[in-house]
């Protein structure tokens, strides 16, 4: 592995993203114009109808043109390993931005029906022009929102695309830090998750998701069963980074 794959952080456009970091929570986007350039590098340089090459196009964009905020090559290949685990019928992403992490999802199942919420429409054109550029379009649709909106997204959600009573297997959280244990207990509060459903949380201690974590250690053996991988922030090796993956196991009374 060369330098450059080794030690992405001390590329420029890591430090552009850092400084954008403050469009993020009200755009969905770093501000410089990478994830436009992402998709249109995807539909020039990936096979068409190719999940595996658009994938790597993907990942060469963010190792060497611009460092994208995906789950990554790396803490991706533990996305795979829960989602086949899950082997899911039905699954939901929190957080679509590019649509790497719903296009992982719909490779590791691929009988399974993809949903991802985002909170940006940009996101979410970049997203279906990619997925629609892999083959998956028919099978992963993404939803503009956000579970925090007074219950909209989860309304549409159930009454737009059939979410129902223990029918949700596996849910992937990589939107706002901030919002991972709310979220996630709105989505409970609905009964959507059957017992043995998996959540995977990326991003865990960078940027950090405590109350997230806190959570599920105190739930553990109680209502979720965790397990916390030790890996590295997207696209890097310098700065590690933990993946939660907590299996459901039923509602508890409180």
């Amino acid at each position: 592995m060369d330098l450059k794959r080794r030690l992405p952080i001390l590329r420029w456009s890591v430090l552009r993203m850092a400084a954008g970091v403050r469009h993020i929570t009200t755009t969905g986007q770093i501000g410089d114009g990478r994830e436009a350039a992402a998709t249109e590098y995807v539909l020039r340089n990936a096979r068409a109808g190719d999940i595996d090459d658009v994938l790597a196009a993907m990942d060469r964009f963010a190792y060497e043109k611009s460092m994208l905020m995906s789950i990554g090559d790396e803490k991706g290949l533990l996305l795979d390993a829960a989602v086949r685990r899950a082997d899911p019928a039905l699954a939901l992403e929190l957080g679509t931005y590019c649509g790497y992490g719903a296009l992982r999802i719909a490779r590791a199942a691929p009988n399974a029906k993809v949903f991802s919420v985002e909170l940006a429409e940009a996101n979410a054109a970049n997203a279906r022009r990619i997925w629609a550029h892999a083959g998956v379009a028919d099978r992963v649709t993404c939803v503009v929102g956000t579970i925090g909106d007074g219950g909209r997204t989860l309304d549409a959600l159930a009454n737009e695309h059939g979410f129902a009573s223990g029918a949700l297997d596996f849910v992937f959280l990589d939107h706002d830090k901030d919002a991972y244990l709310n979220d996630l207990l709105s989505i409970v509060d609905r009964g959507w998750l059957r017992p043995g459903a998996i959540v995977v949380a990326d991003n865990v201690r960078i940027p950090g998701a405590p109350k997230y974590r806190e959570y599920m250690r105190q739930q553990q053996g109680k209502g979720w069963k965790t397990v916390e991988h030790k890996t590295h922030v997207e696209y890097q090796s310098l700065v590690s980074d933990l993946v939660l993956e907590s299996e459901f196991l039923g509602p508890t009374s409180t």
